[in-house]
């Protein structure tokens, strides 16, 4: 937690590095974690590898409701925090947990019903599609552990603490080198257990996940005040957590969907293509990850300052967050587009798996600094207490965009994958540009209020 640090007056640049830091070392094992599965699901066989490519939009819509709830509460205990309702704060934080305990049953039971349904409509039949429902009936049975490790990330996060996650993440990182082959091939007494083992190694990191991060809220008195009543469901609570968290979680649905639409969409050339999006985004990821960290750093002070009554600050801090991930991104595109075949080449050697990868590197760089405009604007927005945005920017640009450039580029053109990769552009740039200037006019139009209401 930053003890010497008050986010409402302490140096704007400091501030974004002591967040942004910790939060992008932390993601990018995170990313090193799904390579690794991923690696290890290569090792298996194309049919595995494209299998697990297409469990990721599957189990992302299921995890969407999760990750928005942990962004919607990181907005909320900021802003209550920034405005020194600590009892507040705690209060939110509870609830947070009850509500994420509920959702996480009601979300396993919704996959296990739903996912082979997706699963064929992807295009998996026979052996594809056994492997596929093997692998994520035993991810979904750990939704609780990824729902509440999102919450108790937000909980740390609002007050300044991004080590702690990232902690968790580089160890996770370690224990899955270790556990993947181990579960997969069988050894030191555990049974050979293919591509289940791969998943059950990401539960049982999750666990870990889990145990470790209550250990450090107890340590740092999250919850000094906790009563049991506190985590019994409560309506004010539950509807702010709703209010603030469920937009952000259409947003992470839309990216779900838009996951799952680009996934369909390239199953029709054929499961390599499938392979080569899910090898490719994996690097993406990498490549993206050090910004990742400014979206936390925006998100959090954007909502202490907000709840100080200091538009100003928000103001300086979105412009230093995108101008600082403009400069790192531009490091990323350098390293993906000289090295995009090497870099494929590391996960298959099947020879069209790789030529598609690389096509859509080279094709991605080119929107990497559109993620930059986009992200950071959605993360400020979010902690203004704005966000609804989100809702339909991530429906521009995941769907309603896309749909019709897949279908003129990819099949009426006959472009292929180039055409859908070409969507993406076309899509992210004019969602990133119109976000960009949104965004400005909402910060300046605060600022306006605030002047004319001092003066």
């Amino acid at each position: 937690m930053l003890k010497t640090l008050d986010f409402t007056s302490s140096h704007i640049p400091t501030l974004i590095r002591k967040l942004a830091v910790p939060a992008s070392v932390g993601f990018i094992f995170n990313t090193l974690f799904n390579v690794v599965d991923t690696y290890w699901g290569g090792k298996i066989s194309t049919s595995a590898l494209a299998a697990m490519g297409l469990t990721f939009p599957v189990f992302f819509i299921v995890l969407s409701m999760g990750i928005g709830m942990g962004t919607g509460t990181t907005a909320l205990i900021s802003q209550s925090l920034g405005a020194r309702q600590n009892e507040e704060a705690e209060k939110y934080g509870f609830q947070a947990i009850s509500f994420s305990i509920i959702n996480s049953v009601l979300l396993t039971f919704i996959g296990l019903t739903i996912a082979p349904s997706l699963f064929l409509i992807l295009g998996a039949t026979n052996e594809y599609l056994d492997i596929a429902i093997q692998y994520m009936d035993i991810i979904l049975y750990g939704t609780v552990f990824f729902l509440i490790n999102s919450i108790l990330n937000s909980l740390l996060t609002a007050r300044g603490d991004t080590k702690t996650y990232r902690n968790y993440l580089i160890v996770g990182f370690f224990l899955n080198v270790i556990l993947d082959p181990l579960f997969l091939y069988g050894g030191l007494g555990f049974p050979q257990l293919g591509i289940r083992g791969i998943a059950l190694s990401t539960i049982l990191i999750q666990v870990f996940g889990t145990i470790y991060m209550i250990s450090i809220t107890r340590k740092r008195k999250v919850f000094e005040h906790a009563r049991f009543a506190d985590f019994i469901p409560n309506r004010r609570y539950f509807a702010a957590l709703f209010g603030q968290g469920f937009p952000a979680s259409l947003n992470m649905l839309t990216v779900a969907i838009g996951i799952f639409v680009i996934t369909y969409f390239a199953s029709q050339f054929g499961r390599e293509a499938v392979a080569a999006y899910g090898i490719a985004t994996r690097i993406e990821q990498i490549a993206l990850l050090p910004t990742i960290g400014l979206n936390i750093a925006a998100l959090t002070l954007a909502g202490q300052n907000m709840g100080a009554g200091l538009p100003e600050r928000v103001f300086v801090s979105w412009k230093l967050n995108i101008r600082y991930g403009l400069m790192i991104i531009s490091i990323g595109v350098v390293g993906v587009a000289l090295f995009a075949r090497q870099l494929i080449n590391a996960f298959t050697a099947d020879v069209k798996v790789i030529e598609i990868g690389v096509e859509y590197l080279h094709i991605a760089v080119l929107f990497f600094f559109a993620y930059v405009f986009l992200n950071i604007s959605v993360s400020t927005l979010q902690g203004m207490k704005k966000p609804l945005y989100a809702i339909f920017v991530g429906a521009y640009r995941q769907f309603l965009m896309p749909l019709p450039l897949f279908l003129f580029l990819a099949i009426y053109l006959y472009w292929g994958t180039k055409g859908i990769w070409w969507g993406i552009f076309v899509a992210n740039w004019s969602a990133a540009i119109f976000t960009f200037f949104y965004t400005r006019h909402q910060i300046r139009n605060l600022i306006h209020a605030s002047v004319v209401a001092k003066g």
